[in-house]
């Protein structure tokens, strides 16, 4: 009898340990436990292309959120551990992501690691013989050009998990449609603005394909990429060619600290010329999740009423 009661408790006690792992499976708080197929990007422009692709079939987890600054953006442990469980992952590439580089190289030699940039040929590209590397990352500000974007990213994700690819396939072609849309819309808005005053003053020089595509003249008071710096010089010509082609308003941006920007604001006052700040524009990075900028879409219309209210 005794070695029954032993028994039984020891059959009892095994239940215990089993009935939370069974819970867990059953309701699925572990993804890796589901098998649930997991995609990583690292900004939010990328994340979001992704997440129209899957829906909710497979989990998104973007690694820099709203108003994070690409360019000198550092890799956490926790997105090292992200980027190691991931079963793709994507990333803007152009040396946008410049200081995660050899994170990336290292990690594509484990996991599928693809590079946005790689949808759109040299000859789409734009240049800048200012810039260490060349190549202006900031791709996305031309609409026609993500569209490449989105469907390189599905027919890679296609690949990576065929069981979907009809699903995602679907998907991309609903979303493509939706871009062709926000296209023909931002040319309209733009076009609002007299010809003479389409002129973008930013503080950093990232909107190259948005003038090349909806017919504008760019500049900024920094470079391509944040991390190189702006001197008195670059203020003070900047000052001059605000005043000499009487540019009505400049734009501060979310993820670029507003500081050098308003010293060209200073610098049009104590010459006698009021130029107003336009508003902020989102550049690097996507608004507050939840909100309508918090997606491409809603981005690229934020974009574009603050610059047309602004500059027509």
């Amino acid at each position: 009898m005794k070695d029954i009661t032993t028994l039984l408790h020891a059959i009892l006690k095994r239940c215990r340990q089993m009935i939370p792992l069974a819970c867990c499976c059953w309701m699925g708080c572990d993804d890796s436990a589901r098998g649930r197929f997991t995609v990583v990007a690292t900004t939010s422009l990328i994340g979001d292309a992704v997440q129209n692709i899957v829906q909710e079939h497979a989990e998104v987890i973007t690694l820099m959120g709203p108003g994070v600054d690409p360019h000198a953006y550092k890799a956490t442990q926790q997105d090292v551990k992200h980027l190691l469980n991931a079963d793709i992952v994507f990333y803007n590439g152009l040396h946008l992501e410049g200081k995660m580089a050899d994170i990336l190289h290292k990690l594509s030699k484990k996991r599928p690691v693809y590079a946005a940039g790689e949808a759109i040929t040299p000859a789409q590209q734009l240049v800048d013989p200012n810039f260490s590397i060349g190549i202006d990352p900031h791709i996305w500000f031309d609409v026609c050009l993500w569209k490449q974007v989105v469907q390189y990213i599905s027919d890679q994700l296609q690949a990576a998990d065929p069981g979907a690819a009809a699903y995602y396939q679907e998907n991309t072609a609903h979303y493509l449609q939706q871009l062709d849309e926000l296209h023909q819309e931002t040319v309209q808005a733009i076009q609002q603005i007299p010809a003479a005053q389409r002129v973008l003053i930013t503080a950093h020089d990232a909107f190259g394909y948005f003038g090349r595509a909806y017919d504008m003249e760019v500049r900024g008071l920094q470079g391509i990429s944040t991390v190189s710096e702006c001197g008195l010089k670059d203020v003070t010509d900047l000052v001059k060619f605000i005043i000499q082609r009487k540019i009505k308003a400049i734009f501060l941006e979310t993820s670029v600290p507003e500081r050098p920007l308003q010293a060209v604001v200073e610098g049009c006052r104590k010459s006698g010329y009021q130029v107003a700040v336009g508003g902020y524009l989102y550049s690097d990075a996507l608004g507050q999740a939840g909100t309508p900028e918090g997606t491409y879409h809603g981005m690229v219309q934020a974009n574009v009423q603050t610059i047309v209210n602004a500059l027509k």
